[in-house]
C-alpha cells in the first residue's frame, strides 16, 4: 500500500489544476457581474477583497465612494467573501431601492451576514403586509404620552452617567475618550426605555457582556466556528433575546393587572393584552408577533437599530461642537433661557419643544455624520438599476446614506445647524438627501426617540460642563466600530460649568 504522502503527491496537480479552475471561474463571474462598472479588475480568489475592508473599513468605502464619483455612474463594485457587492453614492438611485423593498426586488437585511446573526424572522427582513401588521402594533411605543415617559427616564441616566464622568480626579486636567462611556450610557438608556424593571441586577451585567460579545462579532469575518468572534456573536443574540422574552412576558403580567406603563415594553404589551383577550373569546388563535418569545427578538432589533448609532451622534455632537463655538454658545443661550441645571428639576416635554435650535443642531449632527452610513440589501431577482446596468440577483447592496447627507444640500460639507430653521426648511426642501434615518416602509419608526434622546444630552451636556476636545493629528477622522466615531474616540478635558450638580430625587 502507498504512503498517504506519495498518494498526496501524486493527487497534487490535479488539486491544483481544480483550484486553477476554480479562480478561473471566479474571475470570470465577477468580470461578467461587473461589466464596465468602477471596481476592481481582478480580486482575491474567494474572500475577495475582505482583508482590506476588515482591516480599514474607512479606506475601503472612501475608496468605493471615489470610484463612484469619478466615473459619473454614481454607484461602484466588489467582491467580498463570495459576494458580489454594489455601492451607490447616488441619492435618486439610492432611493430606487429603499423603494423597491419585495420578494421580486430588494431584501433589506442591516448587516451583510445579518440572517445568520439575527434569524430568518427579524423585523429587518420583514416586508409586505406582515411588516405593516408589525409597524402598525409598534406605533403605541412612540406616542406623545410615551415619549414624555422615556425622557424622564432618559434624563436620569444621562445625569447619573456625567455625574460619573466628573468623579475621575483627573477629568478637570488629562483628557480621557467618551466612546465607551456613551456606549455604556446608552445601553443602561435603551435596557431601561424598553424593559425597565423587568432587569434585574445580574441579567443587566450578562446582558452588558453578550451586547458586547455581538457587538465585536459585527465588524468580524462571518466564520461561524467555535472561538471565533462571530460565533460569539450569534450565541450572544440568542441569549439577549431569550432575555428580553422573559421580560416581555413580565409586562404582560404586570399589564393585565391594571398598572400604569412605565417603559416601552409596557406600552407595548397594553395594547397586546388586549388583542390576545379578544382572540381567546373568538376562539380564534392569538395574533400574530404576540407571543413573548417574537417580541424579544423585536425588542432586540430596536436595541440594535438604537444603541450604536446614538453613541454615535452623542460622539459627533461633543466633536463638532467643540469646533464650532459660535453654534456651542448659541445652544447654551437658547437652553439657559428655558432650563436650569440647579433647579432641581427635569427637562419638560414642553421646554424640550421649546429648544428649537438645539434640536437643529441635533438634526445637522445626524447629517453631517450619519452614524450607520449604508443600508444593506439583498438583490432578490435581476434589477434594472439604470437603463444600462442591471444589477445581478444575489448582490449585496449598499445604498450610501452618508453620500446623499452631501448631496442637495446649501453648502453640504459646511457644519451649519441653520439649515433646519424654520427659515430655510431645508429638511423639506431637500427631504429626499436626508436619509438618515431610511426611507420607504422601513423607514426609522424611533427617529423621534433618538431626537429627543440627541437634543436631551446636548442640552444637558453643554449646560453641566465645559469642556475641550484634545486636538491630534487625524482625531476626527472617520473611525467604523460599527457606526462610525472619531478616530480618537473622541477625547476631552470637562469641568464643571454649574455650581453644583442637579440633584434629582
Amino acid at each position: 500500500m502507498e504512503p498517504l504522502s506519495s498518494i498526496l503527491i501524486s493527487l497534487t496537480p490535479y488539486i491544483l489544476s481544480i483550484a486553477a479552475f476554480l479562480i478561473l471561474l471566479e474571475q470570470i463571474s465577477y468580470l461578467k457581474k461587473k461589466k464596465s462598472i468602477p471596481g476592481p479588475t481582478l480580486v482575491f480568489p474567494f474572500v475577495g477583497n475582505a482583508v482590506s475592508l476588515v482591516r480599514n473599513p474607512t479606506q475601503f468605502w472612501d475608496l468605493q465612494s471615489a470610484m463612484a464619483k469619478s466615473s459619473g455612474t454614481g454607484f461602484s463594485v466588489n467582491y467580498i467573501i463570495g459576494k458580489f457587492i454594489v455601492f451607490i453614492s447616488s441619492t435618486d438611485l439610492s432611493h430606487k431601492i429603499f423603494a423597491n423593498v419585495r420578494t421580486d426586488a430588494f431584501h433589506l437585511v442591516g448587516h451583510p451576514f445579518g440572517k445568520k446573526l439575527f434569524g430568518e424572522h427579524n423585523l429587518i427582513y420583514m416586508m409586505g403586509q406582515e411588516h405593516k401588521d408589525l409597524r402598525r402594533r409598534i406605533a403605541p411605543n412612540f406616542t406623545p404620552k410615551a415619549l414624555s415617559t422615556y425622557t424622564q427616564i432618559q434624563q436620569h441616566i444621562i445625569l447619573k452617567h456625567l455625574k460619573s464622568w466628573m468623579e475621575s480626579p483627573e477629568s478637570a486636567t488629562k483628557p480621557f475618550p467618551l466612546r465607551l462611556l456613551c456606549r455604556d450610557m446608552n445601553l443602561e438608556t435603551s435596557q431601561t426605555v424598553f424593559v425597565g424593571p423587568y432587569l434585574s441586577g445580574e441579567s443587566r451585567k450578562r446582558f452588558e457582556v453578550d451586547y458586547n460579545f455581538f457587538n465585536v462579532g459585527l465588524m468580524k469575518l462571518p466564520i461561524d466556528l467555535p472561538g471565533f468572534a462571530f460565533r460569539n456573536a450569534r450565541l450572544a443574540v440568542s441569549r439577549l433575546v431569550e432575555t428580553l422574552s422573559f421580560c416581555a412576558e413580565d409586562s404582560k403580567t404586570k399589564m393585565k393587572s391594571g398598572y400604569d406603563a412605565t417603559c416601552l415594553v409596557d406600552f407595548w404589551m397594553q395594547d397586546t393584552i388586549r388583542e390576545i383577550a379578544a382572540a381567546e373569546i373568538a376562539g380564534e388563535k392569538p395574533p400574530p408577533h404576540s407571543s413573548s418569545t417574537e417580541i424579544g427578538g423585536h425588542l432586540f432589533d430596536f436595541l440594535f437599530a438604537s444603541q450604536d448609532a446614538s453613541t454615535s451622534s452623542l460622539l459627533w455632537a461633543v466633536t463638532l461642537l467643540d469646533s464650532h463655538p459660535d453654534v456651542l454658545e448659541r445652544v447654551r443661550n437658547e437652553v439657559s433661557g428655558i432650563w436650569s441645571p440647579e433647579s432641581g428639576k427635569l427637562i419638560t416635554a414642553e421646554q424640550l419643544r421649546e429648544m428649537r435650535f438645539t434640536e437643529a443642531v441635533a438634526r445637522e449632527v445626524i447629517r453631517y455624520r450619519a452614524p450607520a452610513t449604508m443600508v444593506p440589501h439583498i438583490a432578490g431577482e435581476d434589477y434594472p438599476l439604470t437603463e444600462s446596468y442591471t444589477i445581478p440577483k444575489g448582490t449585496i447592496v449598499f445604498p450610501s446614506v452618508y453620500e446623499s447627507s452631501f448631496q442637495g444640500f446649501v453648502e453640504a460639507d459646511r457644519f451649519d445647524p441653520e439649515r433646519f430653521m424654520e427659515q430655510r426648511q431645508e429638511d423639506r426642501v431637500y427631504k429626499k438627501n436626508y436619509l438618515a434615518f431610511g426611507a420607504g416602509a422601513h423607514q426609522c419608526v424611533g427617529q423621534r426617540y433618538a431626537i429627543n434622546h440627541l437634543v436631551l444630552f446636548i442640552a444637558m451636556f453643554t449646560s453641566l460642563f465645559d469642556f475641550k476636545r484634545e486636538r491630534t493629528d487625524g482625531c476626527d477622522e472617520i473611525s467604523y466600530v460599527p457606526t462610525i466615531c472619531p478616530r480618537d474616540d473622541c477625547k476631552v478635558v470637562v469641568s464643571l460649568r454649574c455650581t453644583r450638580f442637579p440633584c434629582l430625587s
